[in-house]
């Protein structure tokens, strides 16, 4: 799979360390910054990653910011994406199965370097169901613009 990340300041850190982990279970990465610890605009990168995955260029996105709350605001704007910010694996695991997610975001300051391996790798590998979950997609999608 071709995975999209992104960062604000808070999530460099912990950017790097996800990309790391990501590239060694065999996914190609695109990574749209930011690449320091100087201050930045979450909103930024929270966009290139959701047009990135709504254009089909990659398949999923990962945003990492403080919170992981402001980023994904940020990617949701983009038509067709479904961020979803998660800091356990069963919301990581269901928000896949039942929502058919397509942007993981997590937050540096509430969620470990071990934890948040496990929330990629758990969103990454698990499956849309589609069934009775895919009528409420469409539901969603209706009240886009």
């Amino acid at each position: 799979m071709k995975i999209a990340f992104g960062c604000d300041h808070r999530g460099f850190i912990l950017k790097d360390a996800v990309i790391n982990h990501i590239k060694g279970l065999g996914h190609e990465v695109v990574d749209f910054g930011c690449f320091s610890s100087e201050s930045v605009n979450y909103p930024v990168y929270g966009e290139k990653v959701g047009r990135a995955v709504s254009k089909g260029e990659c398949d999923f996105g990962v945003l990492i910011c403080g919170t992981g709350f402001g980023i994904s605001l940020a990617a949701n704007r983009v038509n067709g994406i479904r961020a979803v910010n998660c800091s356990d694996t069963y919301t990581a695991r269901l928000t896949r199965m039942h929502n058919n997610a397509n942007v993981i975001s997590i937050g540096s300051m509430v969620v470990g370097e071990g934890l948040a391996l496990q929330l990629v790798e758990t969103f990454l590998s698990t499956s849309f169901e589609g069934g009775r979950h895919l009528k409420r997609l469409e539901m969603v999608d209706a009240i886009e613009p």
